[in-house]
């Protein structure tokens, strides 16, 4: 009797502690690293990827931006160093990684709206 009496106490402890459910211990743990993934981790690796595949399919003759904000048309790629010709005879050289995007048509018109006003 008295055995079966502790056997109950102590089941009686374990429920009141949450100790048999270490799922529900668990559960908010879980939603913070689920949060995480899909809204920090998941978006960057996106952009890392879409940003990789730009940078390997760079042609000459394409306008783009770097990541300090030099305007330019690629006049040479030569492996990882690309030329960007800034200006009549001006010509500077970027690492590959440095070309943050293309010009798109909407940035060219700005470009050409500013020029034009100068």
């Amino acid at each position: 009797m008295t055995n079966h009496f502790m056997n109950e106490s102590l089941q009686m402890i374990l429920l009141q502690s949450g100790a048999a459910n270490p799922l529900a211990q668990f559960g908010p743990l879980i939603l913070i690293v689920v949060v995480f993934y899909f809204f920090f981790i998941r978006p960057q690796s996106k952009r890392q990827k879409e940003q990789k595949s730009f940078a390997d399919n760079l042609q000459k003759g394409d306008e783009v931006v770097t990541s300090s904000g030099l305007y330019g048309k690629i006049n040479k790629i030569d492996g990882d160093v690309i030329t960007l010709q800034v200006d009549t005879k001006t010509f500077i050289r970027f690492t590959r990684s440095a070309i943050s995007k293309e010009l798109t048509e909407g940035a060219k018109d700005t470009t050409t709206d500013d020029n034009a006003k100068n």
